[in-house]
């Protein structure tokens, strides 16, 4: 949303502004909408009276895109218009305070899209990468994870081989399970590819229990020891078969089991953590920095897996992670195709400024996205490496990204629709 001509005066700045004779303002923030992967990406630009001078964020939400651009376009942009983008910190209370009613994806996602293009206007007003700005660098690329699935042992093992062929040394591994949705697994367990994408392939709880258990250790049998092991339970578990399904996994020597529960069962995570040697990671879904708090305050997790749009942008995840390394937590951000380069871009940022990193999420994007989006990282050998350009390096050409429209907004919505064997709704 561009600055108004009339009939909406720039609101005041923050008082030391006129003091020290700032002449910097932002004079638009502008939203856009594209999809060269298939998922929605929300695209933040904050623009300058400076020509030239513009920051990029991503506020990317799949399941409620429009929802979060109408906050950024008719509540932050009049709020932001002729304020001094030098100062992140004031921005940013002022942004969440403005809601009164604080907190919420949407809110987060909105947040995180213009502290994000904040950071990467003021990295490029100085003429330095991000991750200058936060200190320089701890280490000179993040070790990476990618993804495979497979209907049974033998073909998750050879796709976990040919990734280490590839130079990956993290590895996500999904089961299908035969009849069921599953998630991570494509085609899920059932030969009909539209009742998995439509939901109606149930989820089985009780099939997850006790198919994948045996196909995790069979994997971890087949591939050696030479290769760290990780899988994603996606919240479909309650606190009783969670318990459950650790006992079952010990002999996989997994490196991590990812949202063991959902966020509403969190404090279920002590009694687990202290009941099984298996590592566990959760955060993704989360958007308030205080629902990492109460779990690293012991800690009851092993890593903090920070989506950094949701979280509200790279302020509040760096101040998460540095309570993750006074902890002994290791870092696993969220990092998959719904989360796009800039946002990519800007957390490897905060990866290879921290000593609590441990491994990232890594994307592996379609030719188009890298079109829309020049400066796209791709990982090397499993590892992603910083760009060198101020900023975090990652730019977005407007015309190409208007080749590829959105798809409805229902479109994403269809985790809504899964289901359980009895026909209660599950979590997605």
């Amino acid at each position: 949303m561009a600055l108004p001509d009339a009939g909406l005066a720039p609101l005041a700045p923050a008082p030391w502004v006129e003091e020290r004779g700032a002449t910097l303002r932002i004079t638009a923030v502008r939203t856009f909408l594209t999809a060269p992967h298939g998922c929605p990406h929300l695209i933040v630009r904050v623009e300058t009276n400076d020509p030239g001078l513009y920051g990029l964020g991503c506020a990317s939400d799949p399941q409620r895109t429009l929802a979060v651009r109408s906050v950024l376009d008719d509540y932050v942009a009049p709020l932001l218009a002729g304020r001094d983008p030098d100062d992140i910190e004031d921005i940013h209370r002022l942004l969440l305070n403005s809601a009164y009613w604080r907190g919420g994806s949407i809110t987060g996602n909105a947040l995180g899209g213009v502290d994000v293009a904040l950071w990467d206007l003021k990295a490029k007003r100085l003429g330095v990468p991000l991750h200058s700005l936060f200190g320089g660098r701890v280490r000179a690329f993040a070790e990476a994870y990618t993804h495979v699935d497979g209907r049974d042992a033998a073909e998750i093992a050879d796709k976990v081989l040919a990734a280490c062929e590839r130079g990956y040394r993290h590895v996500r591994i999904q089961a299908a399970v035969p009849g069921a949705d599953t998630y991570g697994a494509a085609g899920g367990g059932t030969a009909d590819p539209e009742a998995v994408r439509t939901r109606r392939a149930p989820w089985d709880s009780a099939g997850y229990l006790r198919h994948v258990p045996a196909v995790l250790t069979r994997v971890r049998e087949l591939v050696g020891g030479d290769v760290e092991l990780l899988h994603d339970v996606h919240e479909r578990l309650d606190p009783r078969q969670a318990r459950d399904f650790l006992r079952r996994i010990e002999d996989a020597g997994l490196y991590f089991v990812e949202d063991l529960l959902a966020p509403e069962d969190a404090g279920h995570f002590r009694r687990l953590h202290d009941a099984s040697p298996v590592p566990l990671a959760v955060g993704e879904l989360f958007h308030d920095p205080a629902q990492f708090a109460a779990l690293l305050a012991r800690p009851d997790i092993d890593f903090a897996r920070i989506r950094v749009p949701t979280l509200g942008g790279l302020t509040p995840a760096r101040k998460v992670a540095a309570l993750c390394e006074l902890q002994g937590v290791r870092l696993a951000p969220h990092g998959p195709a719904d989360v796009s380069p800039v946002a990519q871009a800007a957390t490897l940022a905060m990866d290879v400024s921290s000593h609590a990193f441990g491994v990232q999420e890594a994307a592996v994007f379609k030719p188009a996205v890298h079109e829309v989006f020049p400066g796209t990282v791709v990982a090397r050998d499993g590892g992603l490496r910083p760009n060198q350009a101020p900023g975090h390096g990652v730019d977005f050409d407007e015309a190409a990204a208007g080749r590829y429209p959105v798809p409805e907004p229902l479109a994403h919505d269809r985790w809504a629709l899964l289901r359980n064997t009895d026909g209660s709704v599950q979590r997605p």
